[in-house]
């Protein structure tokens, strides 16, 4: 088999696009993203892409190219190589592109044309460019300082909501304690499992559906928390579209809830900058790292910035990197 593969590593786990034969198979695996002190385990991700590929492709054999977009990068992802190590002779691929997961999302949602795009799962990070010399980020800081509106925000919110209500303290929701007592068992039990975790993130996202149904019910504090995220979301794509046409799209899981976010997320960026132009997503993160793939093995793609790394099989693996970064145009 020869083709392509678009992965997208994101906070819900791996999901993966493989071209062959005009045909595209699908995969994916839910497990947080592996990390080995506090950033990603590039090694134990490697074996799970291609066990995921596997599985999907069934036969995977060679790839002509590869795009992978990594939830972190550049911040967690301390050397984006040792994926070029790990996957280039496993797949005999052509060309690996790296990205930050908000890259590929990008491109998913507006192909390669310019503008703004929040990209929404467990974390929020918002990139605005014109994949040349704008490059605009906004949010991405991780849970415990940033992705306000995120699905770990949301679900955050909503635990802390219940927990009120457990304590008898105002501003609590007894609707949210009785879905967190419905998964979660005891808040004790929630709050061993949160803190005992290796990607407390990933648990505090796992509550945002819950905080949906809670909202879609009529409990007006899950309503304000997804109001709320809206709101954030709006602000920080506003963040992120200095020197770009005013165009914004979006992705992600968090979006899947349109109904409690769509009006509060557009009408903030309204308010913010009136002009604005929503455009919905072409595709998802996976659609936009099959997309790269394809251009990367065209020749079309070429490492402008710290986020997108193109490494190809007629050049030295050791010399394969990104160039260095642009200045930044904030």
């Amino acid at each position: 088999m020869s083709g392509f593969a678009g992965v997208d590593v994101g906070g819900g786990g791996i999901r993966t696009r493989i071209e062959s034969g005009g045909e595209i198979a699908y995969g994916e695996d839910s497990a947080p993203v592996p990390r080995a002190e506090g950033r990603v385990d590039l090694d134990r991700l490697a074996i799970r892409i291609a066990s995921v590929i596997g599985d999907a492709a069934r036969a995977p054999g060679r790839l002509d190219g590869m795009a992978v977009g990594v939830t972190g990068l550049p911040g967690l992802v301390r050397e984006p190589e040792a994926l070029w190590r790990a996957l280039g002779e496993r797949f005999g691929l052509g060309t690996l592109v790296v990205a930050g997961d908000m890259v590929t999302t990008h491109v998913g949602a507006l192909g390669f044309r310019p503008g703004v795009v929040v990209a929404a799962g467990t974390g929020v990070i918002t990139l605005g460019t014109d994949l040349d010399r704008v490059w605009n980020q906004s949010d991405g800081w991780g849970h415990l300082l940033g992705d306000h509106g995120g699905g770990a925000w949301i679900g955050g919110q909503g635990l802390q909501a219940a927990l009120r209500a457990h304590d008898g303290r105002a501003g609590g929701s007894p609707a949210l304690l009785e879905h967190l007592t419905a998964r979660f068992g005891h808040p004790l039990d929630l709050v061993a499992l949160v803190y005992e975790s290796a990607s407390p993130a990933h648990h505090l996202a796992s509550f945002a559906p819950s905080v949906a149904d809670a909202a879609r019910a009529g409990d007006p504090v899950a309503r304000g928390i997804w109001t709320e995220a809206g709101r954030q979301l709006g602000q920080t794509a506003v963040a992120a579209a200095s020197g770009l046409e005013p165009v914004f799209s979006w992705g992600g899981r968090v979006f899947d809830a349109a109904d409690l976010l769509m009006e509060p997320f557009q009408g903030t960026v309204r308010d913010l900058l009136p002009g604005a132009r929503f455009t919905p997503p072409g595709g998802t993160s996976a659609d936009g790292a099959l997309a790269l793939a394809r251009a990367a093995a065209a020749g079309e793609i070429r490492p402008r910035h710290p986020y997108l790394y193109v490494y190809a099989a007629s050049r030295s693996r050791s010399g394969a990197a990104a160039a260095p970064p642009p200045p930044r145009t904030r």
